[in-house]
């Protein structure tokens, strides 16, 4: 019987860079990357993304949407919400109150 991996395997690279040179600086730098967002939730990760594309300029977010596998409207708002400053909040939540799946109800056959 096989048992299921414990983490998620990191996002791989689509560059061409990583592609033809594996070992490259660069393709050991987007795997780094990826391990990274790999540990983060979904708002951290889109900030973390933007952050970057702030850093890299010009091109950024085509770039990092290849390297990460996000889309380029979630890069775009990462870097909207690094770029303004935002009000601490009492809760720390991820998701607003309510979202996800429902409950589960357990039955009672006894």
């Amino acid at each position: 019987m096989m048992s299921k991996p414990n983490k998620k395997t990191p996002y791989e690279c689509q560059c061409e860079q990583c592609r033809k040179t594996p070992e490259s600086a660069e393709a050991q730098e987007h795997r780094a990357i990826n391990r990274v967002i790999g540990l983060l939730n979904e708002k951290s990760r889109r900030q973390f993304v933007g952050l970057l594309a702030l850093e890299w300029g010009r091109g950024s977010v085509e770039r990092l949407s290849i390297i990460t596998g996000l889309s380029r409207p979630t890069i775009r708002r990462g870097r909207e919400e690094v770029q303004k400053e935002e009000q601490p909040s009492g809760e720390e939540r991820i998701r607003a109150r309510g979202a996800g799946r429902k409950l589960v109800e357990k039955n009672d056959l006894g």
